[in-house]
């Protein structure tokens, strides 16, 4: 009997890997927000809590605004485009389905690269709602270009967008979240703040150094009981580089999405997101293969990952990225 057991220890082994491996072949996010996704808290988890979104007027930033309505959390939308963020307020009291009202929603029109105006925001914000629980840094600006043709001002323009905007109206809204001893500040990123993605070396920098001042700040506030979560998403359907820059200053991609195209669907990034945020997990990658096994070959096997990359070649690479 005992050597039956043995024997069947091996195929046990080998059935149980089998399993393993097809599951992480159909997963869309990293496998711990799969197993939150899953088991964990839910956004309604989040009922009652005061977000701040940056970036709320389309796209991943108004996909989470919607999902965190319909949890029943009370709302400051901020982006440039005033309309479409009442627009997007419109859209956030329907589905809260009675949950919101109203008074429960501020509209905010915010320039992240105008820091002079963070500070008095965050008072505005403040004066209307009292406390700020979760700031979500969601602006941001998309680039393409070959490497070697992106000017200066580029690599400028975008950090100043994705890092520094965030950098600024996180280290104002601090004070407040410290002197309460809890808060939550999450920064948008992307798989391409983990990879070199090519042709966006402006996009991926700044991306990189996302990681570097908010994985500091994550250790900072261990002793204010302050979480810090960074998103990674890959290719997801959205408006994103209709104002995308390219390598040449002040000009723009103008190229609409197509919902043809193979990517993850915005209401599903936002979804996954949002469970990210409810169980203050650390980093988040929200995509679909091959990008998710090319982050984990890249965080374990940088080499491997690199011969892969080199295998599929980057215009395959560039295609894939596209979801074509």
């Amino acid at each position: 009997m005992l050597c039956l057991l043995l024997a069947s220890i091996p195929v046990v082994a080998f059935l149980v890997t089998l399993t393993v491996i097809i599951a992480l072949t159909r997963l869309d996010a990293d496998l711990l927000l799969a197993l939150y996704a899953k088991f964990g808290n839910q956004p309604a988890s989040l009922k009652g809590k005061v977000v701040w979104i940056t970036g709320a007027s389309s796209g991943i930033g108004e996909y989470i605004a919607l999902c965190l309505a319909e949890a029943g959390c009370r709302l400051v939308l901020s982006a440039r485009r005033e309309q479409l963020l009442e627009k997007v307020k419109e859209r956030c009291l329907l589905i809260s389905k009675g949950k919101l009202s109203e008074d429960d929603i501020m509209v905010f029109p915010l320039d992240v690269v105008d820091y002079e105006s963070h500070k008095p925001a965050v008072q505005n914000v403040l004066e209307k709602f009292n406390k700020i629980d979760i700031l979500i840094n969601n602006a941001g600006k998309s680039q393409r270009s070959p490497w070697v043709d992106v000017e200066l001002c580029v690599d400028r323009e975008l950090f100043e967008i994705n890092v520094l905007g965030s950098v600024s109206l996180t280290q104002h809204v601090l004070p407040h979240m410290m002197e309460r001893k809890q808060g939550h500040i999450v920064v948008m990123s992307s798989i391409a703040g983990l990879i070199g993605a090519p042709h966006s070396r402006s996009y991926t920098g700044a991306k990189h150094a996302l990681h570097g001042y908010f994985d500091c700040l994550r250790t900072e506030m261990i002793e204010h009981k302050i979480d810090v979560t960074i998103l990674c998403p890959g290719p997801v359907h959205s408006n994103l580089f209709i104002e995308a820059a390219t390598g040449k200053k002040g000009e723009m991609m103008g190229k609409a999405d197509n919902l043809k195209d193979k990517k993850m669907m915005t209401d599903r990034c936002a979804y996954l997101s949002c469970v990210a945020i409810a169980n203050k997990q650390f980093e988040a990658w929200i995509t679909e293969h091959p990008f998710l096994g090319i982050c984990y070959m890249n965080q374990y096997s940088p080499l491997l990952s690199f011969l892969f990359l080199k295998i599929v070649g980057v215009k395959r690479l560039m295609k894939m990225r596209e979801g074509q």
